[in-house]
């Protein structure tokens, strides 16, 4: 049987994979687990509770907050959640639409025992997903996530008369995070002008504040969300946008988040994309030049660009390479005590400020550091280059076998033979959709095309269903 809970939480079509009954079932497991492992570490805080934005009934209880996106299935979600939470005897606060990164904040800065974010981040409206947070602000790890999937199946009993949680909203919460943010800044933008797109997700009211509160002449995109329009031709995953509207506005930067804003993009002033690798790259720069860098490392993935390896090793950065997921860079970068992690598509863990990628943060500390160098972002990018990279997604195959199928793996040694030092092959099922992914890099864009071409007809062949 197949793991319920993917890279990042539990995600799929809304009616079919997540239904209310799934929210219930798995807030009530997670309590469970959470109370039976007191003492274990996974759920402890590292901050003391703040107690004017807990619940007061029952001091001895444990406590969760429960944040949404603005997809419509959200509030159904949010309730099915909050009841088996308090079916469980865990008084609940719900914080309303607010990032993902900003429930993380919330959970570990306001003491509370467990996050729940509902979200399908960069998925289209009709997805959406639930994932947890211990009390310190960190994503569950695999082994407690199974664990309360093994949950789902056992018999328990229900709390009754005073045991039952209680409910209450706080839709104030997102303020103090918005505070934070704020004050996360080095530096104030005044003068700078940005173009924030925020995919009628999450961050439509964050990131205008935060950015207009630091100084910046803001003018924001897609911050009208409906319910259905999350993701939809904006943000992240579309930043043409974004890219058109920073030439006409002759913006400094402009920067798009995805539906729950825990990662970010940006665009220079002659509209060229600046990627997660390039943004870590120039923050990496930046933090080793002012002495920052622990262990001069910067945590990547795999996926990441062979340009961006190249260009930290020319300056004395190390690069640690994690699998595909922020997890894991997260993982790395706490063995090690490193304070700067991420992916190519623009989730930036900045372990000094969050316990999780933040895309409003990762704008506000780049955008800082183009003030601060007085160079454009797209000079400072310039610094991080780019192999020519082609992306395939394969759909409709069996990822699982994507690892043991022996002529698909003879056809992944024969493109890297072809391609030698000069490029990079790498074939991987996703982590949260029914896909293959296939990643090329070579010296030119057409070498890259035609062998990344090559791969995708024999995995389509070998793996379709």
């Amino acid at each position: 049987m197949a793991r319920l809970f993917g890279t990042d939480g539990v995600r799929g079509l809304v009616g079919r994979d997540i239904t209310a009954e799934l929210a219930l079932r798995l807030a009530a497991a997670a309590a469970r687990e959470l109370e039976a492992a007191k003492g274990l570490g996974y759920g402890s805080k590292s901050a003391p509770p703040v107690r004017d934005h807990r619940l007061e009934k029952q001091p001895e209880r444990l406590t969760a907050i429960i944040g949404v996106d603005s997809r419509a299935s959200g509030d159904m979600l949010a309730a099915a959640s909050a009841a088996g939470l308090v079916s469980a005897g865990v008084d609940c606060v719900l914080a309303g639409v607010l990032p993902t990164p900003g429930l993380a904040y919330l959970t570990r800065s306001d003491g509370f025992d467990l996050g729940v974010m509902i979200s399908a981040s960069h998925n289209p409206y009709q997805d959406n997903g639930i994932k947890f947070f211990a009390g310190n602000g960190y994503k569950l790890p695999d082994a407690v996530e199974d664990a309360i999937e093994a949950r789902l199946v056992e018999d328990w009993e229900p709390a009754v008369g005073d045991a039952v949680g209680a409910i209450r909203t706080d839709l104030a919460a997102v303020e103090r995070y918005i505070d934070f943010l704020v004050s996360s800044a080095p530096a104030p933008l005044d003068g700078m002008r940005v173009v924030l797109d925020c995919a009628n997700g999450a961050a439509h009211r964050v990131a205008p504040e935060v950015f207009g509160r630091l100084g910046a002449e803001v003018m924001p995109l897609a911050v009208h969300p409906s319910g259905v329009n999350i993701n939809a031709g904006v943000g992240s995953t579309h930043p043409e946008l974004l890219q058109r509207a920073v030439v006409g506005l002759e913006a400094h930067a402009g920067f798009a988040f995805d539906g729950d804003a825990d990662r970010c993009l940006a665009v220079d002033p002659a509209g060229e994309l600046v990627d997660g690798d390039k943004i870590m790259g120039v923050l990496a720069l930046a933090l080793k030049q002012r002495g920052e860098l622990v262990a001069n490392t910067l945590v990547a993935t795999v996926m990441s660009n062979l340009g961006l390896f190249r260009a930290m090793a020319a300056n004395g950065i190390d690069v640690r390479v994690t699998a595909v997921g922020d997890r894991y860079v997260l993982e790395e970068m706490m063995a090690g005590g490193y304070v700067l992690g991420g992916e190519q598509s623009g989730h930036v863990i900045m372990t000094r400020h969050a316990t999780t990628g933040d895309g409003v943060l990762t704008a506000v500390q780049l955008a800082c550091q183009v003030r601060e160098a007085g160079s454009s972002l797209g000079e400072l990018a310039g610094l991080v280059p780019t192999l020519p990279q082609v992306l395939v997604n394969v759909p409709e195959v069996d990822k699982s076998r994507v690892a043991q199928d022996q002529a698909v793996l003879e056809a992944v040694r024969q493109a890297e033979a072809e391609l030698g030092d000069s490029g990079r092959v790498l074939l991987r099922a996703s982590g949260t959709e029914p896909l293959v992914r296939i990643m090329v890099e070579a010296p030119t864009g057409a070498q890259a095309e035609a062998v990344a071409g090559r791969l995708a007809t024999v995995v389509a062949r070998r793996l379709g269903l």
